[in-house]
């Protein structure tokens, strides 16, 4: 491979694990399993190790997975919250232990192994021995604070009564939902003739996150903790901690092993690799730390991982049931993606009776006919997947699966792009699924924000003939409301008002609801801040376009395209007449003259004056860059409370200029 195919492939998998990024955190709607994403990734690391100037300042594989949302406050971790590197590999378990071993040559080194729970990871912040605040992992750096629903998961202690706990502590642990409560959850749901959750881990996020606190829902939720972080107690070993919270009544799950050698090791991987199915919640995996905390601290830390604990993850568990039917949805950009319906079958934890088959080359490598016996196997025992076919149970009378050839809710013939192996439907004006969903992203919370408009307000205004585009909300009468069923006066009106208030959203939400491909809220935050209107922006050439921070290639190209389609300029000229913000009131002027002007910088660590995003912002206004890794080109180094230590001892190696909050502050007062 050379190095322009390096950089496009670069670009593409940035693109993709972005994408994935996104639903996996914020949204808890994954759309592939856990191994995909790891390949993914893996495939990503490769490459940037074979060609080093070619990785992004972007790229995922320097970042924590996680983002920080704007609907909750914002919570500083006074310890990063890094993730596990992990591995599906026996052998790089035994690679990971004997590089420790090297590293540390002639010390005694015990290993703590524990269970890898399939949850999501929390802060839990004590004072006085009272509970004060629980947050979420976040960017690493800092999460959203969820104290109002994680406060009612009852084995999270709301007071610690307990001689000599420090003055204040924080304790790590993983929020999940065990499967008995999940499945009686989705009885309810089916009861109720509403949409069964996906998996526990899915619902436990939906729960922690909703900004509509139920204390019923959360009190279903179970928490085990694995790590205690607390400066008034002088802890040795990782152990040492856990013991300290099983004192103090913490709900610590009795699974965990410390191990003095590879041998013991791998015999408690295997051993849960086999008992897992016994346990009352998901996991995984196993989590391998080293137990003395002197070691772990000599061992460091990557910009996204401890070098002192693995993650070793089991391969995804299978079973055999009967493909009963291949239906086709169509998405919000006319992706067409076939869903195996199969006979239902119990599979890690969970009844499985649909899979995403994902496009025509998928179907045609596995050579599926209806009927068939298939294997199916769920990835971190979330997503399900088709991987294989029992031929020695095929019958020749069994119908071959085609990939369809026009679109299953309109009849427009597809088109498949070449070099892609998806196909589309190209009927963007009529497509009522395309439409449907288009319209419930624009009125989406985190786009133009129309909670009056839901769903099934939106099929009906389709189903009626009152909206096709998002412009057309803003043409509607009251009239045209009032003579549907279920509006009455109040109801007609809160939803007309709803529509009016959204003229108000600023020029990114616009340009975020707009859905045009690969352009999430953080990339149209980005564009925003670099062309000040639409008009600009739909003159950018793909070139210039790449210039924007973590606008790569792929997404160029999207934004490009978008604006070469007759009707898209239709419906930005619409959204204009109807009074929506599509420019920045006052266009940011940059300073000419700068101290931080063309410099480059790095963040790390919290700051008593600003949050790192407003930092961020503050430098680029001065006309300063703002990259995330430590490189030799870099300018300053910017440290906070609590800086990573990885970066710190790179900037120190490499020569790099440390300033703290103090200096900066000068040098922002100066420009």
């Amino acid at each position: 491979m050379n190095e322009e195919e390096a950089k496009n492939t670069i670009d593409r998998l940035t693109a993709i694990i972005q994408y994935h990024n996104t639903l996996y955190h914020e949204h808890a709607r994954p759309e592939i399993s856990d191994y995909e994403f790891d390949q993914l990734l893996a495939g990503l690391t490769q490459l940037e190790e074979q060609f080093p100037e070619l990785r992004r300042e972007d790229s995922p594989t320097q970042h924590v997975g996680g983002t920080i949302s704007k609907n909750f406050a914002t919570v500083p971790h006074k310890y990063p919250m890094l993730s596990l590197s992990n591995t599906y590999s026996i052998v790089e378990v035994r690679e990971f232990i004997a590089r420790i071993q090297r590293l540390l040559s002639g010390a005694s080194i015990e290993f703590f192994c524990e269970l890898k729970f399939d949850g999501i990871a929390i802060s839990i912040f004590y004072q006085q021995g009272i509970l004060k605040r629980v947050a979420t992992r976040g960017d690493g750096i800092q999460g959203d604070d969820i104290t109002h629903n994680a406060i009612h998961i009852k084995t999270i202690p709301k007071i610690i009564q307990a001689q000599g706990i420090p003055d204040a502590f924080e304790v790590r642990g993983e929020a999940l939902m065990p499967f008995y409560q999940f499945e009686a959850l989705n009885q309810i749901k089916i009861a109720n003739h509403q949409k069964s959750l996906a998996n526990p881990r899915n619902a436990t996020a939906g729960m922690l996150r909703t900004l509509k606190p139920s204390i019923a829902s959360c009190q279903i939720l179970a928490c085990y903790p694995y790590a205690l972080r607390a400066d008034g107690i002088p802890l040795n070993t990782h152990e040492e901690g856990i013991r300290w919270l099983e004192k103090w009544g913490f709900n610590v799950s009795p699974t965990y092993r410390k191990c003095t050698n590879i041998a013991e090791v791998i015999k408690y991987i295997k051993y849960w690799e086999t008992h897992k199915k016994d346990l009352p919640v998901a996991i995984d995996g196993i989590v391998i730390k080293v137990n003395n905390l002197e070691q772990q601290d000599r061992l460091g830390f990557t910009a996204k991982n401890p070098r002192w604990s693995i993650a070793y993850k089991y391969k995804p568990a299978h079973i055999a049931t009967r493909l009963e039917n291949v239906v086709y949805q169509v998405g919000r950009t006319g992706v067409i993606t076939p869903v195996a319906h199969m006979k239902p079958v119990l599979l890690a934890g969970t009844t499985v009776k649909r899979a995403s088959l994902h496009n025509a080359r998928e179907i045609e490598r596995l050579g599926l006919h209806i009927g068939d016996i298939v294997f199916i196997e769920k990835s971190g025992d979330i997503i399900p997947k088709i991987t294989g076919v029992d031929t020695t149970q095929q019958k020749p009378y069994n119908k071959l699966v085609k990939f369809i050839t026009h679109c299953p809710a309109c009849g427009t013939m597809l088109i498949k792009p070449e070099n892609q192996a998806l196909y589309y439907c190209p009927n963007k004006r009529t497509c009522l699924p395309q439409n449907q969903a288009t319209l419930e992203h624009f009125v989406h919370k985190k786009a133009m924000d129309i909670q009056a408009v839901g769903k099934k307000t939106l099929a009906l205004l389709l189903q009626k003939g009152l909206v096709r585009t998002p412009a057309d909300l803003y043409v509607l009468r009251y009239e045209d409301m009032h003579a549907l069923d279920g509006f009455q006066d109040l109801s007609t009106r809160n939803l007309l008002r709803g529509i009016e208030q959204s003229k108000q959203q600023p020029f990114e939400r616009v340009l975020f609801a707009l859905g045009i491909r690969y352009v999430g809220e953080v990339v149209a935050q980005k564009i925003a801040y670099h062309y000040h209107n639409i008009d600009d922006l739909a003159k950018a050439k793909r070139e210039e376009l790449t210039t924007i921070p973590e606008v790569g290639e792929i997404i160029a190209n999207s934004i490009f395209t978008y604006f070469q389609v007759p009707d898209n300029l239709q419906l930005i000229e619409a959204l204009k007449n109807a009074g929506l913000k599509l420019s920045k009131a006052t266009p940011e002027k940059l300073p000419q003259n700068s101290l931080l002007a063309d410099k480059s910088f790095v963040i790390s660590g919290t700051f008593q004056h600003w949050d790192r995003e407003t930092l961020r912002n503050l430098i680029r206004s001065k006309r300063g860059k703002v990259l995330s890794s430590i490189s030799r080109k870099l300018d300053y180094l910017i440290i906070g409370n609590n800086p990573g230590p990885a970066k710190l001892a790179q900037a120190q190696k490499l020569a790099i200029p440390i300033i703290d909050e103090t200096r900066i502050v000068r040098m922002l007062g100066s420009s």
